[in-house]
């Protein structure tokens, strides 16, 4: 991964994930627009776009915590990845050299909530069934879990 991060272009970054944790492709959305608008607005925590990236996803303030809770990791089977870039040809290019060096092919189905992820991003993230049934207007309890997600993605620039 740190082969495929030297040859970026200096206007493009990715971001790796732990896809167990990731609650559809609308938490990395979110995250990353709370990033660049930190950036935009001068109240980044860290010094790039991919690390603040990681800060919104997990919901966190302190580096060392988001990577310890959504970074990669050795044992980690599914990897989701944030490319953010200028051009739609820069980011093809790049998906393309990251789904080289890891050696799988792109498959956004490791975005989506099963049972299993489910169980585990309720525990990462600390949401509870009262929170959840407070929420669950929506169709399913998936839905209700991937907005209350984003939401704690948008509470983290509140606390800064």
């Amino acid at each position: 991964m740190e082969a495929a991060r030297r040859k970026l272009p200096k206007t493009a970054w990715v971001q790796f994930f732990d896809a167990k944790l990731v609650a559809t492709w609308q938490h990395l959305y979110f995250a990353v627009l709370n990033a660049l608008l930190a950036f935009k607005n001068e109240r980044n925590i860290s010094k790039s776009v991919a690390m603040e990236t990681m800060l919104y996803a997990s919901a966190q303030r302190q580096i060392r915590k988001a990577i310890c809770l959504m970074g990669v990791k050795c044992t980690v089977g599914d990897i989701a990845v944030v490319i953010i870039g200028e051009s739609t040809k820069s980011i093809a290019t790049l998906l393309s050299s990251v789904s080289k060096y890891v050696g799988k092919e792109t498959d956004d189905a490791v975005l989506e909530i099963s049972q299993e992820k489910e169980e585990g991003i309720r525990e990462a993230f600390g949401i509870t069934d009262a929170e959840l049934e407070a929420v669950l207007e929506k169709d399913s309890v998936k839905e209700a879990l991937v907005d209350l997600i984003i939401e704690r993605v948008a509470l983290l620039s509140t606390q800064l």
